[in-house]
């Protein structure tokens, strides 16, 4: 079973027998996990999930998904870590706005949710289009309030002209059948199995982000391209987990920043905190672990 942590907190007194019977349920329903708003300095009310206590890290799900997509991290990690999860602008729970749906302004989103919540250092966690928003978010802000940063399977480059020239093929095939290219995409992010109840729940999630919004958001991150100048910025340490096939983008990132450090999960697909949360989650609690707190 996996719905979000809300759903689950609310009937959790009603269904615990089935919570336990359910098939691939990776939720551990006694977590006790927060769903809150807060509005922004702009006006737009954002969404996130909050859970646990200790050192801070924040979560950034990638184009179109939404914070429960990091189910397997919220319940595990919460018993050692305060998680927090964000639904960017535009996706999930989130307003849905046509304004500000860029890297820069996801990332001062970002700040403003950590001065909101009075959190001083995260280690901040993006995953695919939430790799641009960590490293706008070191760019504008710097590494002061960072612990570290884990960069998951993005493009921290994105300026090569075979990667412009497919995603323009991308994004044309999102625009010419959205929910049929949103199935193939959601089923493409995972090397594992999953039950057609979850796909289904993280194909909705998806399809609520507005077809404008969405390209807005990809196009922004295309059109800057180059995220890897914000790295001079930083002196925390980094990072980068990835599949196989993005291994190149976290060569770049060494080459830019040499004291980063590269994870390939070779059997894990573009979602692998999902496909192998056990890996993940150990990656993650050993990087938080050793990074400083100042």
């Amino acid at each position: 079973m996996r719905y979000r942590s809300l759903i689950l907190l609310a009937l959790y007194a009603l269904a615990s027998a089935l919570a336990h019977a359910a098939v691939n349920a990776p939720v551990n329903a006694a977590v006790n996990t927060k769903s809150e708003t807060f509005r922004t300095s702009d006006g737009v009310n954002i969404h996130y999930l909050d859970a646990g206590s200790g050192p801070t890290i924040l979560f950034i799900p990638g184009w179109t998904m939404a914070a429960d997509i990091f189910e397997p991290q919220i319940n595990a990690l919460s018993k050692q870590f305060r998680i927090v999860a964000i639904d960017p602008r535009s996706q999930g729970d989130s307003e849905k706005t046509s304004d500000g749906n860029y890297p820069a302004r996801h990332a001062q989103d970002v700040k403003e949710l950590m001065d909101h919540l009075q959190i001083p250092t995260v280690v901040l966690v993006g995953w695919s289009n939430g790799v641009p928003d960590v490293l706008s978010f070191i760019d504008q802000y710097g590494s002061t309030n960072l612990r570290g940063a884990i960069l998951v399977d993005g493009f921290v480059d994105a300026t090569d002209a075979g990667i412009q020239k497919g995603m323009a093929s991308f994004l044309e095939a999102f625009q010419t059948n959205r929910k049929q290219f949103t199935d193939q995409f959601v089923r493409g992010m995972y090397s594992t199995k999953q039950s057609e109840d979850y796909i289904q729940h993280v194909e909705d999630e998806a399809l609520m982000t507005p077809t404008n919004s969405a390209i807005t958001e990809l196009y922004n991150v295309l059109a800057k391209g180059d995220f890897t100048p914000a790295l001079t910025k930083m002196d925390k340490p980094v990072l980068y987990i990835c599949e196989s096939r993005m291994a190149a983008q976290g060569k770049i990132l060494q080459g830019k920043l040499p004291s980063a450090r590269i994870e390939v999960m070779k059997d894990a697909a573009h979602a692998m905190f999902v496909d192998d949360p056990e890996h993940f989650n150990q990656l993650v609690t050993d990087f938080v672990n050793s990074s400083p707190a100042k």
